[in-house]
């Protein structure tokens, strides 16, 4: 692969939407709006990711001589472990305890969204296998502790475990779509309890609220602002401070408010709540939620049941509905093991580090059944 040559990207703004889109969206069919040209560039334009965030940005490229981009990593040095939603706080505390240096490392992920993808973005073989490569020469030259992979999709998964990556498991809860007509022959494949309790939420949630789904046009500053507002208050309440500012939101709504479905509640003409999704090419995916108060159900209404019915409309095969939740499960999502993958290059952290995940591996896999266990589906639909 001599004619392939490596390189770093300290912004993706230094590559074309155009050369990055080719790669991360071959195939519309397989549209992920998260590692689009227009999602990233987003992040880092607004600030959200780049100097005084943790997340530098040092994308790889791999391109031949006469200049083609033929493949790409999204990737970050990171100075902290925060907006991955694979939590390795413990393995940094063990390693520093033992006299090492954790931070900074390296992750190849889309920052703030635990949503699986392709993470490298080339079609030939020995593209893909020079790019791993690549990410393991730089977590030495950077003087990086490990570099990790998370929420890998299976052709990801197979050449990161080919080079001796060490993989972690985790839990996510997603709908599936059955080829349903629309949300009443998903209920009906519900037991009759879940169909009935459910039948109840929405008409509790619903009660003296509007209810609208927007997306591309329909959507104007005033709901973005309203929206903004909402998501403060979640994530000052969850992380402590939100990751995202306004501008990226605003920068969305410029590049890609086509890729957007955003539900929000009206109460006696004053917005009360919201939920952002993003729309992929087969797939729903719920982000973002926050609420001016509390209402009965209506957090329910609008990131899963409504979420539900948009899949439906739209002929999407699948809800992805962000990380954790069991509350998810009768609603209608089901737990599904999601993959993360680690490289590191100390030994003896490395064995380690993969005994603790064969026991966590073993865990999940039972927390899985346990969950299934609690299916609102019919017996014969499972």
């Amino acid at each position: 692969m001599s004619e392939i040559k490596i390189r770093i990207l300290r912004s993706i703004a230094e590559i074309t939407e155009a050369s990055w889109n080719n790669l991360a969206n071959p195939i519309q069919r397989d549209f992920d709006p998260f590692i689009s040209h227009q999602f990233l560039h987003a992040l880092e334009q607004s600030g959200s990711v780049g100097e005084g965030s943790g997340w530098l940005p040092c994308h790889i490229v791999a391109e031949t001589t006469q200049g083609e981009i033929v493949g790409a990593i999204p990737l970050y040095l990171k100075s902290h472990s925060q907006g991955e939603y694979v939590f390795d706080h413990g393995w940094a505390a063990a390693y520093e305890n033992a006299g090492g240096q954790y931070y900074p490392k390296l992750q190849s992920c889309v920052p703030f969204t635990p949503v699986t993808g392709s993470r490298i973005l080339a079609k030939k073989p020995k593209v893909r296998e020079q790019l791993v490569s690549a990410m393991q020469e730089v977590t030495n030259r950077f003087g990086a502790s490990s570099a990790h992979v998370t929420f890998t999709n299976t052709q990801d998964a197979n050449d990161l475990v080919k080079n001796g990556w060490l993989k972690r498991n985790d839990l996510q809860f997603h709908f599936e779509n059955q080829g349903y007509e629309n949300y009443d022959d998903f209920l009906s494949n519900l037991t009759s309890r879940k169909r009935k309790s459910i039948k109840t939420e929405r008409k509790k949630a619903n009660q003296n609220i509007q209810i609208f789904a927007l997306s591309g046009d329909e959507l104007q500053s005033e709901h973005w602002d309203a929206f903004y507002q909402f998501y403060l208050d979640t994530g000052a309440r969850k992380w402590g401070q939100p990751y995202l500012n306004r501008q990226f939101f605003e920068l969305l709504h410029q590049s890609m408010n086509k890729h957007i479905l955003l539900i929000m509640a009206k109460s006696n003409e004053q917005w009360i709540a919201g939920a952002l999704n993003f729309i992929g090419g087969d797939c729903l995916y719920g982000r973002y939620w926050g609420c001016a108060a509390n209402y009965d159900s209506l957090h329910f209404e609008l990131c899963y049941h409504r979420a539900i019915e948009a899949a439906i409309e739209r002929s999407l095969s699948r809800v992805e509905a962000g990380a954790q939740g069991s509350h998810k499960i009768a609603r209608g999502y089901l737990p599904v093991i999601t993959s993360s993958f680690h490289f590191i290059p100390d030994l003896g952290f490395a064995n380690a580090v993969q005994n603790f995940l064969i026991e966590e591996q073993a865990a999940i896999k039972q927390q899985q059944l346990q969950y299934l266990a609690m299916s609102p589906y019919r017996q014969a639909d499972r």
